[in-house]
């Protein structure tokens, strides 16, 4: 059943260049596109940042449990789980797409629970042979272990996830009032029934904050800078990330030579904002000079040093979108999701306007609020001589409980208290609240992995610290909210850790030598210490006979030799503290 779709969504705006409908309930949009084939995407505002860290994944679960019925097929369509959005895509002729559409929407109303272990084994499968790219830590420093830091993180809840979990979040986010349609005809096409539960729109996240100061830093891997912050969505801050993009080509590759590549990108989050990625490679031995070179970029262009031609290039190549054949049709996954965020609805019309309108001083005032919420990821040495604070690396406090010394450094103790787990080092402590827990994954051995929302982690090996008893394990699950926990299977026995053997110091052959020198001279003064008496008795003996000295002369010399003694026992003993230190 399709009906008018109200003006009140501002699409009205599109009337030429698109056409909209309801259909089921779900707000449609379609514009024609050449060819006998046609694309149908069908966006739901939901996805991991949605998730909790001990459910995330559940997003993604419904994804593939939904897909299944339709099993093999040369059909070209797929699913995709976003921060903010899950879309399911199809291209082919008319009927294809239209029994695509309809057999998602029966799946989605009645998930194949039946393959719910056999999806979490795959999705497992899928995320060990994904990997992390140079950018996957940043949301995580970014957000914490919540909302869009989750993408950070692995998928727990595929271990833990139970049908009714599963299905509740399927009737409660994948509905008719939470989702969008596209398709690339002129028409509705007939047949369809998309019919799912009433539900509401959800909002996209609000965002959450582990960084206490912006600009920031964090350390990386080799041969990686990533720069990310989080700016407004507008029209110029879009212009600024070509930017950006083109002036770290030419200043790091084209004029520097040291990265190969530098690029800059806009994505947008939610209604309202959109993450700014920068990135540019390096050789090792060149990182420090892309670093630089990457900050003084960066400064010029807070600076205002942006030459009008750098704009006027970056506006002639976003205005050649509109030169796209099939421009409508082209254009309505971009308005099928500003519908879905709640963003505003801008015609070519008006888009052009606001590119002819950018200047370059709204360039500078977007480079001034890059660097402001900026958190750059560095190989090697810091960045604090270019203005950035470090990220926090340890908790500002540790919570009081028992104390359990680790087995395989002295200088480490873990606390369990009432309040939390602390991790004690040399360096900071490293605390995970009960109140603050995103997830604790359990193992039946006894081990205890706690994050906390703000993305610090303590893992609790009872193999690693001392008297950490099963009572101390059982007080601290009853600590935990259920909703965190996420039961983990057993492990085999050569993978539960056993302490390492403490490494000794390195030794100085230099400083072991002196004190070999210095034992030896110790030995030799020692034996004649033992002989001495026997010299001066006979000595002194001789000499009273001839009646030649008096006979303290000899003690007085013993004496003075025992004083010696000590002398050089205390060097010695000196020494030595030296050089274990």
């Amino acid at each position: 059943m399709t009906t008018d779709l109200h003006d009140q969504d501002g699409l009205a705006a599109l009337d030429g260049l698109l056409s909209h409908t309801t259909v089921d309930g779900i707000p449609t949009l379609y514009a024609p596109a050449a060819g006998k084939e046609i694309t149908a995407g069908l966006f739901f505002r939901v996805g991991r940042a949605d998730e909790t860290l001990a459910t995330a994944g559940i997003t993604h679960l419904v994804e593939h449990l939904a897909l299944h019925r339709l099993g093999l097929s040369d059909l070209h369509y797929n699913g995709a789980t976003a921060n903010a959005y899950t879309l399911f895509h199809v291209t082919g002729n008319e009927e294809e797409v239209v029994s695509y559409l309809n057999s998602l929407c029966a799946g989605l109303r009645d998930l194949p629970m039946e393959r719910l272990e056999t999806e979490k084994e795959i999705l497992r499968t899928e995320a060990a042979g994904r990997g992390g790219g140079p950018q996957h830590q940043m949301p995580l420093w970014r957000y914490g272990a919540r909302g869009y830091g989750l993408s950070s993180y692995t998928e727990l809840g595929t271990w833990s996830l139970t049908p009714d979990q599963v299905r509740h979040w399927a009737e409660t986010r994948f509905t008719r009032d939470n989702a969008v349609l596209w398709i690339t005809s002129d028409h509705v096409p007939d047949g369809l029934d998309l019919t799912l539960p009433a539900g509401s729109r959800f909002p996209a996240p609000a965002p959450t904050s582990a960084l206490p100061v912006t600009p920031a830093y964090i350390h990386g891997d080799d041969g990686h800078v990533v720069l990310t912050s989080v700016v407004r969505r507008s029209t110029s801050a879009s212009v600024f990330a070509d930017v950006l993009g083109r002036a770290l080509f030419q200043d790091l590759r084209q004029e520097g030579g040291y990265s190969y590549s530098a690029e800059a990108d806009y994505s947008p989050r939610d209604a309202e904002f959109a993450t700014l990625t920068a990135y540019a490679d390096s050789l090792p031995q060149k990182q420090d000079a892309v670093v630089g070179g990457f900050v003084d970029t960066l400064a010029r262009l807070r600076a205002g040093r942006i030459e009008q031609s750098e704009l006027d290039s970056v506006r002639t190549k976003l205005l050649k979108m509109y030169d796209t054949p099939d421009l409508g049709a082209a254009s309505l996954p971009s308005y099928a999701l500003s519908l879905l965020l709640g963003h505003r609805v801008l015609s070519p019309d008006g888009h052009r306007a606001e590119l002819d309108a950018v200047t370059l001083a709204d360039l500078r005032e977007v480079a001034r609020e890059v660097w402001g919420g900026a958190l750059l990821q560095v190989p090697g040495r810091g960045v604090d001589w270019a203005g950035l604070t470090v990220a926090p690396q340890y908790s500002q406090e540790a919570v009081t409980g028992t104390r359990h010394e680790s087995l395989e450094d002295d200088r480490v103790t873990l606390v369990i208290g009432t309040d939390g787990v602390s991790l004690l080092t040399p360096k900071g402590p490293v605390t995970v609240r009960f109140d603050a827990v995103s997830a604790m994954t359990t193992r039946p051995d006894g081990a205890r992995a706690l994050t906390g929302h703000d993305g610090f982690s303590v893992t609790v090996e009872p193999t690693l610290f001392k008297k950490v008893t099963p009572e101390r394990i059982a007080a601290l699950d009853a600590a935990v909210p259920a909703a965190a926990v996420v039961p983990m299977p057993a492990r085999d026995a050569d993978r539960i850790p056993r302490p390492r053997k403490r490494e000794k110091p390195p030794r100085d052959r230099r400083a072991t030598a002196r004190a070999w020198g210095w034992t030896a001279l110790l030995v030799l003064l020692g034996a004649l210490a033992a002989v001495w008496p026997v010299i001066c008795g006979y000595l002194i003996v001789d000499r009273i006979e001839e009646d030649r000295i008096p006979p303290l002369h000899g003690m007085f010399g013993m004496g003075v030799l025992e004083f010696a003694l000590i002398r050089w026992a205390r060097s010695v003993n000196r020494r030595r503290r030296d050089a274990r230190v």
